[in-house]
């Protein structure tokens, strides 16, 4: 077996997530007075376009955004322009677009029409040079260094902390300054401990599907844990919010289905809770990642936004340690590359 999680560069950039997101977090004043400064008065709302891991980073922001500001937010859909030519009046709107390489035409041409439709356009990219920084009214480099190995690692967590400034410059901020600082250290005792996540990978290596599930904020980390398992070992994950799944999806629960439960003891734990009961009653593997001692997958304590991020490094690492168990690389997926063009 190949020493994946030692050698690839996936394992090099997700260790070098506390690092990048220290570095984000000294320049909290600045992101936020920047965003602040171009948000239209009054605001409409704000709509948040995004594909792949970014529009997992979004899928959980978008609760901190709509909350903080106190107006509806959406995530835009790039066909309603790309493919179905609609015109869509953006008055008022702060429309956000997130890509990790800021390569993808359909959300530079989603964030350049949204503009020229009278929104104000934000672009959170690891690029500012890039074709969709040129589209934007202000731009936030995520500035975590080149980010080569195909999956997105220390670019997700990067634009999900992004986010949460974004929130603080709307309204009131979704996390207070110095648990905000405690995040970089937290990242790295949950990279540390790899042992939890490669014994859960252990218990997934022969499984023929697999599911995620969360609510609320956390659904974000849910949804980027099924793509980092699906693109790197090329299995089928299905990811859930917990209410959504009592809704009839809970049918195909049984025990050859495991399942990875993202949870936090905050307005949504009640639900998770639930589900994760009546999974194991209907003899489904559970592995719960959240502070709870008992919890399978250990993270530590943190506010809600945060504990998101906490889960998306914990899914990075379950995913590199199934591959390392399957004998695959996890910089070269089958089939994928780094920038997908739509």
């Amino acid at each position: 077996m190949r020493q994946v999680r030692e050698m690839s560069r996936m394992a090099t950039e997700m260790a070098e997530q506390p690092t990048a997101l220290a570095a984000l977090i000294e320049r909290r004043t600045e992101i936020e007075a920047s965003v602040a400064a171009v948000a239209p008065r009054p605001l409409a709302g704000t709509v948040l376009v995004a594909r792949g891991s970014s529009d997992h980073a979004a899928a959980g922001g978008r609760y901190l955004l709509e909350m903080a500001s106190g107006r509806p937010t959406a995530l835009g859909s790039p066909s309603i322009t790309s493919r179905y030519g609609a015109s869509i009046d953006f008055s008022g709107y702060l429309v956000i677009a997130l890509s990790q390489s800021g390569q993808t035409p359909e959300i530079s041409d989603y964030l350049a029409r949204a503009r020229a439709a009278g929104g104000v356009g934000i672009a959170i990219t690891n690029d500012a040079g890039s074709p969709l920084a040129d589209a934007a009214d202000l731009t936030i480099d995520l500035a975590t260094g080149p980010e080569r190995a195909v999956p997105a690692t220390k670019t997700v967590t990067a634009e999900m902390l992004a986010l949460i400034m974004v929130a603080g410059a709307l309204g009131q901020g979704p996390v207070d300054l110095d648990r905000l600082e405690e995040l970089p250290a937290q990242v790295a005792a949950v990279l540390a401990d790899q042992g939890a996540a490669e014994a859960v990978a252990a218990q997934l290596a022969s499984a023929a599907r697999i599911l995620t599930v969360a609510r609320g904020i956390l659904q974000g980390a849910a949804l980027e844990t099924a793509l980092k398992i699906e693109e790197i070992t090329g299995k089928m994950v299905a990811s859930h919010s917990a209410a959504d799944f009592l809704h009839g999806p809970i049918a195909i629960a049984d025990a050859d289905l495991p399942v990875i439960a993202f949870d936090s003891p905050g307005p949504t734990h009640t639900d998770v809770a639930e589900l994760v009961g009546k999974l194991r009653a209907r003899g489904c593997a559970v592995h719960v990642a959240g502070p709870d001692p008992s919890a399978e997958l250990p993270l530590p304590a943190a506010p809600e936004p945060l504990a998101s991020i906490l889960g998306v490094v914990r899914g990075q690492q379950i995913a590199s340690s199934l591959a390392a168990l399957l004998d695959l690389d996890p910089d070269r997926p089958a089939g994928l590359t780094k920038v997908t063009v739509t």
